[in-house]
């Protein structure tokens, strides 16, 4: 087993007793592999490990992963886009991506619906949370959630699949939870009212515990399983 496919397995296991530890299901919890920065190589690794569920943090590099595995002609990959959103790169991730997890203004939301190209499936999107409040984050506070999913949900080439959030880092366990907590209702909530509600992408590794132990149905997790990311200049 490489390093790469044997991190994997650590990591589900790490998922399945978190799930078991408060009682839900490690199949309600999906893993997305966070592939910023790494090489081909490093996903085919995770391919090959059975990893099908891909996030990426940079437009253009998600664009040239996407194309690469699709000549190679690999069985179907699930692409998210996860990072911050400029209007300016929208055509690119609608044109391309599966997912959209950074959705936080209806001018962006607008944007990717016109963008989708039609013989493509409904983008599916996440609006991103602010929920630590923090200024070097993206994301709208929790009292402008109704509003811009209430907009989001009449785009017909889009499909409102729930919520995101980056909490602040936090090494307190029962602040991490309480926190959560607060995602997780929020998602509920929403989920009550639009049928096609059922992702909350909350967690990432040093906080995954805490995010599923509060309702979590999907876990970023990036350096442990590729390892430490190399950033090159931008």
């Amino acid at each position: 087993m490489n390093e790469i496919a044997n991190n994997l397995a650590q990591v589900k296991d790490k998922i399945s007793a978190a799930a078991a530890r408060c009682g839900r299901s490690p199949e309600e919890v999906t893993l997305l592999a966070v592939s910023k920065t790494k090489p081909a190589g490093a996903l085919a690794e995770a391919m090959e490990a059975g990893q099908r569920a891909f996030g990426e943090n940079y437009v253009q590099e998600g664009v040239d992963k996407i194309r690469h595995f699709a000549e190679q002609g690999k069985e179907p990959l699930t692409w998210h886009f996860i990072g911050p959103l400029q209007s300016n790169k929208s055509r690119l991730v609608a044109e391309h991506f599966d997912w959209c997890h950074t959705v936080d203004r209806l001018k962006i939301a607008v944007r990717l619906n016109e963008q989708r190209p039609a013989g493509m499936p409904p983008l599916n999107v996440l609006i991103q949370i602010n929920i630590s409040d923090e200024n070097s984050k993206s994301g709208i506070a929790l009292s402008e959630l109704d509003a811009l999913a209430e907009a989001i949900a009449e785009l017909p080439n889009l499909t409102l699949r729930g919520l995101m959030a980056i909490p602040a880092p936090e090494p307190d366990y029962d602040r991490q939870f309480a926190v959560c907590k607060q995602m997780a209702a929020a998602f509920e909530s929403l989920k009550s009212r639009f049928p096609t509600v059922d992702t909350l992408s909350l967690g990432m590794t040093d906080d995954m515990d805490a995010a599923i132990a509060a309702g979590s149905t999907m876990v970023r997790i990036g350096t442990a399983i590729f390892g430490a990311r190399d950033y090159p200049a931008r």
